[in-house]
C-alpha cells in the first residue's frame, strides 16, 4: 500500500477542493455585491485592496518557499523561467487567498483606511498562513487574524457607515447594546429586527444582511461545500446562551435572542469562517464540539467582555484546540450517546454561569 502525504483539507466525500472553493466564492458573491451597492466606491476599494494584497503576498511567499534550486533570479523574466514558476502555482493558490481576502474585507467597515486594510491583509496571509507553510498547513483562519489585528491596533480608525453615511463610533447595533442587556428596548428604537435582517444598519460590510448570509449558508450546505455540523452548532449554542441571558434579566426572550443573532458577525462567522475545512476539525463530532465552543465563547465575549463582538476571537481561540479535538477520545467517526451527554452537560454548566454573571 502506498501512502501519500497531503495537507488539509481532507475531503471524505465526492467533492473536490476546487469545487468547494468555487462554491464559497459563489456564496460570497451576493453578500459582496450588496456591500458594494450599499457602500459604493468606499466598499469596493476596501475589497480590492484586500484582494490585491493577499494574492500578491501569497504569490511572493510561494516563489520564496518553492523557488527552483537550479533557477537564477534573472531567469524569472524569461519564457522558460516563467513556465517553471507557473508549475509551482496551482488554482488553489488563487482561490484560497481570494476567499480569505473577500471574507477579511467583508469583516471591515467601508470607511476603513486603505493602509489599515493592507496591514490586516498582510498579517492574515503572511503571518497567519504562509509562515505556517501555506495552503493546508495554517492553523489559524487568515481572515480572522487580519480582522483582529486591525480591530485591536486601529480600532479608532474603523469608521462604520450605513449606506455610505458615516455614523459615530459606537453607533452599530451591537455597540449600542453593549454589555448592558437591559438596553434592548432603546436599541430596538433605532434598529428594528427587520432592519437587522435586511441589512439596513451600520456595521461591517458583509455582516449586516442576515438574509443574504442565510441564503449563502443554505447554498453551501446543499452543495455540501460547508459542514452543517459546525455551522448549526455555532448558531444553536450561541442562541441557547442568549435565551438563558434573556430569562435571567427578564428580557423579551424572542426579541433579545433575535437581536443578538442577527446583529454583528455571528451568522457570517458561522457560515463562512467556522466551516473552513483547513482550520476546523476533521471528525464529525469534533466539528460539533468546535462549533459549540465558538458559539459559547462568542456569546460570553458579547455579554461579559469589553468588546461588543467576539466571533473572530472565538474562532481563533478554538483554532488552537483543533488538534486536541480531533485526536481525543471523541475523534471516533461514529456518534455515541456519551458524547452528546457530555456536550449537553458542558453547555448547561456554562449557561448556568451566565445566569449569575449577567
Amino acid at each position: 500500500m502506498k501512502f501519500i502525504r497531503e495537507t488539509s483539507p481532507y475531503i471524505r466525500k465526492k467533492v473536490s477542493v476546487r469545487r468547494m472553493m468555487v462554491d464559497v466564492l459563489i456564496a460570497l458573491l451576493p453578500v459582496t455585491v450588496f456591500a458594494v451597492v450599499q457602500n459604493g466606491f468606499k466598499g469596493l476599494s476596501v475589497i480590492l485592496m484586500s484582494i490585491v494584497t493577499m494574492l500578491f503576498f501569497e504569490l511572493l511567499a510561494i516563489m520564496m518557499i518553492k523557488w527552483p534550486k537550479d533557477m537564477k533570479k534573472k531567469e524569472l523574466f524569461t519564457k522558460e523561467g516563467f513556465a517553471k514558476v507557473k508549475q509551482l502555482y496551482t488554482i488553489n493558490n488563487i482561490t484560497a487567498p481570494l476567499i480569505s481576502a473577500v471574507i477579511y474585507a467583508l469583516l471591515l467597515p467601508s470607511g476603513t483606511n486603505l493602509y489599515v486594510v493592507f496591514i490586516g491583509a498582510f498579517f492574515g496571509i503572511v503571518i497567519a498562513k504562509m509562515l505556517f507553510g501555506g495552503f493546508g498547513s495554517n492553523i489559524f483562519n487568515p481572515a480572522a487574524i487580519g480582522r483582529i489585528v486591525v480591530g485591536t491596533a486601529f480600532g479608532s480608525k474603523l469608521i462604520y457607515t450605513n449606506g455610505g453615511v458615516d455614523v459615530a463610533v459606537g453607533g452599530t447595533p451591537l455597540a449600542q447594546l453593549g454589555a448592558n442587556v437591559n438596553s434592548l428596548a432603546e436599541s430596538l428604537k433605532d434598529y428594528s429586527l427587520i432592519d437587522l435582517f435586511l441589512g439596513n444598519v451600520p456595521g461591517s460590510m458583509g455582516e449586516v444582511s442576515a438574509l443574504l448570509i442565510i441564503i449563502a449558508g443554505i447554498y453551501l450546505v446543499i452543495r455540501r461545500s460547508a459542514d452543517f455540523r459546525s455551522m448549526f452548532s455555532t448558531i444553536i449554542s450561541f442562541t441557547i446562551i442568549m435565551i438563558v441571558a434573556a430569562l435571567a434579566t427578564n428580557q423579551d426572550v424572542i426579541k433579545f435572542t433575535l437581536y443578538q443573532v442577527l446583529a454583528g458577525g455571528l451568522l457570517f462567522g458561522a457560515v463562512f469562517m467556522v466551516t473552513d475545512p483547513i482550520t476546523s476539525p476533521t471528525t464529525k463530532f469534533g466539528r460539533i464540539v468546535f462549533g459549540t465552543a465558538v458559539g459559547i465563547i462568542a456569546s460570553y465575549i458579547r455579554l461579559l467582555g469589553a468588546y461588543p463582538e467576539g466571533v473572530a476571537f472565538a474562532i481563533i481561540i478554538m483554532n488552537m484546540f483543533v488538534p486536541v479535538i480531533d485526536y481525543y477520545k471523541w475523534s471516533s467517526s461514529k456518534y455515541s450517546y456519551k458524547q452528546f451527554i457530555g456536550l449537553i452537560a458542558c453547555v448547561a454548566i456554562l449557561a448556568l454561569i451566565i445566569v449569575f454573571a449577567v
